[in-house]
């Protein structure tokens, strides 16, 4: 059941670095793309990638939602999900609205549970905006 359910969020795998495949380089990409190989650079898209168990991929990651089974070293900043499942390892930090960590993940980083709007505004890492000092009306004057 549970693998089921994982397919059917990933829909249709549309592209695939496989087992044995390496890559270095910037991966832009619509649908869904599953790496199985090692892959090395930047990825950006508001679509899913799946990062299959066995897979090594060293990458600053924009995305939309990612599901993480293999080792990843970078950070990740998704703006619906992410999820980690066993065995899968992940150096970094984590930006995201949702996040998923499994029993027997290894994870070394600093996640960020914030919305979308604003992750977008500031950069991870860097503090919240202060809160806005309160309103308030002209002051009354005593005879």
């Amino acid at each position: 059941m549970v693998a089921t359910a994982k397919q059917a969020a990933q829909g249709e795998i549309t592209t695939l670095l496989g087992r044995g495949a390496a890559f270095e380089g910037k991966l832009t990409f619509d649908g869904t793309v599953r790496i199985d190989g090692r892959f090395k650079g930047e990825v950006f898209s508001d679509d899913v990638l799946v990062i299959g168990e066995g897979a090594h991929v060293e990458a600053e990651i924009d995305i939309g939602e990612v599901i993480i089974q293999g080792t990843v070293v970078g950070n990740v900043k998704a703006k619906r999900s992410i999820e980690i499942h066993a065995p899968g390892r992940v150096k970094g930090d984590l930006t995201t609205p949702s996040l998923q960590i499994d029993k027997g993940v290894i994870f070394e980083g600093r996640s960020f549970m914030e919305n979308a709007t604003a992750t977008s505004t500031r950069p991870p890492g860097s503090a919240p905006p202060p809160p806005a000092p309160p309103k308030t009306g002209p002051t009354p004057v005593k005879p």
